[in-house]
């Protein structure tokens, strides 16, 4: 999916769902650049795992931005999980 979208789109979803991650996972954000990097490497985390968990949530912008901020917020915590060990 990713692969057929614009990067301008990929960015945009990127940030968007890096933020709401750093703020779901209680965090205060890793800046710009690292919250575009979460949110990018959790979209694609999330639209790996979500589907296989029986999970959909359609198409369009809205949906991909939720699950975009669901990965990465999976992303977030297995971070901070293992920066504690």
């Amino acid at each position: 999916m990713l692969a057929q979208q614009s990067l301008l789109y990929v960015l945009i979803v990127g940030l968007v769902a890096g933020w709401l991650a750093a703020k779901f996972v209680r965090g205060s954000g890793l800046g710009l650049v690292g919250d575009i990097v979460v949110g990018v490497v959790g979209s694609y985390l999330g639209h790996l795992l979500l589907p296989q968990a029986g999970v959909n949530l359609g198409t369009g912008i809205g949906a991909t931005i939720v699950v975009a901020a669901i990965g990465a917020s999976v992303l977030l915590f297995l971070v901070r999980l293992v920066r504690r060990l």
